[in-house]
């Protein structure tokens, strides 16, 4: 017999959307994309001064927020010949500030 707290086969989630889920928890098990986060909760960026911040390459600044931008993490504005990047959404500080209230929990 079921508890009340056991999922019914019928509610499992579909692989696509558990394949969805891991990529997201892939893309933020990353220390460095995880500042790249941490830094955009404040404010939005541009790699100059991410680069600055964490003490990397524009290179390797450009290719972590590469990455994010393709798993929708983030989004960027142009302005002029600048590029400045943010949160693509309140979802994902929403996540990030979760995870970390987990992770302060003893």
């Amino acid at each position: 017999m079921q508890g009340d707290n056991e999922r019914s086969w019928d509610g499992l989630l579909p692989d696509n959307e558990i394949a969805e889920m891991s990529s997201l928890f892939k893309m933020m098990s990353d220390p460095t994309r995880l500042k790249i986060i941490s830094a955009l909760l404040v404010r939005e960026l541009c790699v100059r001064d991410l680069a600055g911040l964490m003490q990397m390459s524009q290179s390797a600044i450009s290719h972590q927020l590469a990455a994010l931008r393709n798993s929708r993490l983030i989004k960027f504005r142009r302005e002029g010949k600048q590029i400045f990047y943010s949160l693509d959404d309140d979802h994902i500080g929403q996540l990030f500030n979760q995870c970390l209230e987990h992770a302060k929990e003893k």
